[in-house]
């Protein structure tokens, strides 16, 4: 049974809104249906809400009229529904975009000022729509190979976002259609739009996937408008109706218990609007489902991970990411409102504020009258784990931050492989500070809906080199990606976390995997920590390769910024490059120099656009070369963008540790011209390993020296007590690890 709100409007609004507002009542228009409608994102007591807070100054009224003024606009334009002719970023393409996204905004202001031409304005655009989909075939632009094309838009996916906007617009101006325009609109559109991406797309509907959410979300919320109950169980269920798939599987698979979606970040902020969407569709009609409550809130942890995996505002790129997208996405501001609207969490308004945008919703209302009376609190950023797989045992993304100077983040990723939009990156990690990304990953080779650049798709060197292992900040065999880039093993694969510990002097974490090679054994420990004598930060890594045979081990670093130093000698090709290799990523980097330190420390100094000077300092061995790349080499169409990197690479040896450390120091300010602490304090590093005990000492021109003990024992507790003698002298830690200062 469907539980329904009825909205009765006498005079729709009062005629001191009216006024105030500059529009004419529709009481003298249309008669209108004592119905139903609105039932989904927005309900009758919403619009009632809406309706009063117009009059009130503040951010709501200032949302409404910016919303009414765009409006108003697109009505002087014409109605466009065009036959569908372009991919991604074309014109048709994007006036399908456009449509749905005004049909909606009308339907909101329709809602709030009973204006009729809102409600004209959706109607036209969407009986214009009844009349063109029936004659559709599928879209002339469909890869030929896809098993999910739409008709509207060159996948069924665009469908999808266009029928859930679609349907909440109906819904919002279902009360101002007569009897025969709304059975126009619903056999002619709704109807048939709902069929196609349901049994006439069982493959991608029933799929555990961000385009199967969609779906589900798009017929599911046709349902409940329609009081279609067998679209609503299905859109849950699947189309059997059995729970292997459908929107409930969907939450019970794609989240981890911590609320991590298993494609990355990325692609967590583009799943969030379906579900968070079609959830509060659900609560208003069925609240006894307590949909936000199921599995352990699942949804709410989700918003509150999408946030957390941001930094300055942008989410951390992981796999198929765009590095552009950030906090103030659409999806995420639906996602934080919703939240809000739930929980009245006030650290949600610091990111709303964020996100400068008030969506003229209910909940949308309540973010709006809490930030006007000052309510939000300082959002945590915090060290976290976010556990990978449905079941949180498939590896995990690892997130540690710390505030020396400004914002830190380090990402450490033994995280699984994220299906088809999964990276060859197992134990990978980044690097952000000072609000930049110092330690880079490419993300995706795509031009987002720039019809030139392959229709806006993905480029065909996402396949040969973003989604690479070379591409990323991790090891690599015989200059083969992980999983020979075999993705069926890759999803089958996935590295443990060994360990994760977080205070406010040192953040560590260590991962391993065996299945990224045959026979090889890769395992990483990361650290952030702080030297509180000199209130100055370094990343501490220790990446240990253990091979049944001779191998070649590389351990590329993408890095942001301008070489400024090495205290190696350089051989530069300087009137001729070749590319490092001919596969796997290797045949897109040029190799641009080379050098060979002796044993002791090699160090490499970059400046980055913030202002400060980084340098890599490395334990080098006399047999480590270093390759510097740079990024577009077989690039004909010239699709990936220009960037940097060092390769570290051991030859013929089946066993071998990494140690390095990542210092930032100093500033450059050109505009006042002057440079202070250009060169790294760093000048001697040293590894120890006694059984599970990792010792690594950074030596300072202070004379003074940094050590970190780490008890590598997984099955040690945070109890534990380790002793051990460094340098003739004895040292004492409870825990999994400690900072020592040692002054010489």
């Amino acid at each position: 049974m469907f539980l329904h709100h009825t909205h009765k409007k006498a005079n729709l609004v009062s005629a001191a809104i009216a006024l105030a507002l500059g529009v004419s009542s529709i009481g003298s228009a249309t008669p209108l249906f004592a119905a139903t409608h609105p039932n989904l994102v927005i309900n009758a007591g919403d619009v009632d809400a809406m309706q009063g807070a117009v009059n009130t100054p503040g951010r709501f009224r200032n949302a409404f009229l910016a919303s009414k003024k765009s409006v108003d606009e697109s009505l002087q334009v014409p109605v466009a529904v065009p036959v569908p002719l372009d991919a991604g970023g074309g014109y048709t393409h994007e006036q399908h975009k456009n449509n749905y996204q005004l049909m909606y905004s009308a339907g909101v202001l329709y809602q709030i000022t009973g204006d009729a031409k809102y409600a004209e304005r959706v109607r036209d655009m969407l009986i214009a729509y009844s009349e063109l989909y029936p004659t559709l075939p599928l879209h002339p632009k469909r890869r030929p190979d896809a098993d999910n094309p739409g008709k509207l838009f060159w996948q069924s996916l665009n469908e999808a976002v266009w029928l859930v906007y679609t349907i909440q617009a109906y819904d919002l101006v279902r009360t101002a259609l007569t009897d025969s325009e709304a059975e126009k609109i619903e056999q002619g559109l709704l109807r048939p739009v709902a069929r196609f991406l349901s049994i006439e797309s069982p493959e991608t509907f029933n799929k555990v996937h961000n385009h199967g959410t969609w779906l589900t979300a798009g017929v599911g919320m046709t349902g409940y408008v329609l009081d279609e109950q067998e679209l609503v169980e299905q859109s849950l269920l699947d189309l059997e109706k059995s729970g292997k798939g459908g929107f409930l599987q969907q939450l019970n698979t794609l989240f981890s218990p911590d609320g991590y979606y298993n494609e990355g970040p990325y692609y967590q902020r583009y799943a969030l609007m379906p579900f968070v969407t079609f959830a509060k569709a659900i609560d208003n009609n069925e609240p006894e489902r307590e949909i936000f409550s199921y599995r352990d809130g699942a949804l709410l942890k989700a918003i509150d991970t999408s946030i957390q995996l941001s930094y300055n505002g942008l989410f951390f790129p992981i796999n198929d990411a765009i590095k552009s997208k950030g906090i103030d996405t659409s999806e995420l501001v639906q996602g934080v409102a919703i939240a809000y609207g739930k929980t009245g969490n006030p650290q949600l308004l610091d990111i709303a504020q964020k996100q400068q945008q008030i969506l003229l919703t209910g909940d949308g209302l309540k973010v709006a009258q809490a930030l006007d009376a000052g309510e939000k609190r300082a959002y945590d950023f915090r060290s976290a784990v976010f556990r990978d797989g449905k079941d949180g045992d498939e590896g995990a993304l690892v997130v540690m931050r710390q505030k020396i100077g400004s914002d830190q983040a380090l990402v450490f990723k033994p995280a699984a492989q994220g299906m088809g939009h999964g990276h060859f990156d197992k134990l990978s990690w980044q690097f952000y500070d000072h609000g930049s990304e110092i330690v880079t990953d490419y993300g995706s080779a795509r031009f987002l809906n720039v019809e030139a650049k392959h229709g806006g798709r993905y480029l065909p060197e996402n396949e040969t080199y973003a989604k690479q292992t070379v591409a990323h900040n991790t090891v690599v065999i015989d200059e083969t990606s992980h999983f020979n880039s075999d993705l069926k093993i890759g999803n089958s694969n996935h590295p443990e976390l060994l360990f994760f510990h977080a205070d406010d002097q040192i953040k560590i974490s260590s991962a391993s995997i065996d299945s990224a090679y045959p026979g090889v054994t890769l395992t990483r420990t990361m650290a952030l920590v702080n030297d509180t004598d000199s209130s100055s930060t370094f990343v501490i890594d220790l990446f240990d390769v253990q091979a049944n045979n001779n191998r070649r081990l590389d351990l590329p670093l993408h890095y942001n910024g301008q070489l400024v130093d090495t205290n190696f000698k350089l051989h530069s090709y300087t009137d001729r490059i070749s590319a490092l290799g001919k596969n796997n990523g290797y045949q897109h980097l040029w190799l641009k120099a080379r050098g060979k330190p002796d044993a002791g420390l090699a160090q490499i100094t970059w400046l980055n656009d913030n202002g400060r000077f980084y340098t890599h300092s490395t334990i080098a061995d006399g047999r480590t070369e270093l390759l510097f790349t740079e990024l577009g080499a077989n690039d004909p169409e010239f699709n990936l963008r220009s960037e940097k990197a060092f390769i570290a690479r051991h030859d013929k040896t089946n066993a071998h540790t990494f140690v390095s450390v990542l210092e930032p120091h100093g500033e450059y300010n050109p505009s006042r011209e002057f440079t202070l602490e250009a060169e790294s304090r760093v000048i001697g590093l040293s590894h120890e390993r006694e059984g599970k005990l990792e010792l690594v000492a950074i030596d300072l021109k202070s004379g003074n020296s940094l050590l970190l003990a780490i008890n590598g024992d997984v099955s040690a507790t945070e109890n534990a007590s380790t002793s051990f003698t460094f340098r003739d002298k004895p040292y004492q830690f409870i825990g999994r690890g400690q900072l020592f200062s040692i002054n010489d």
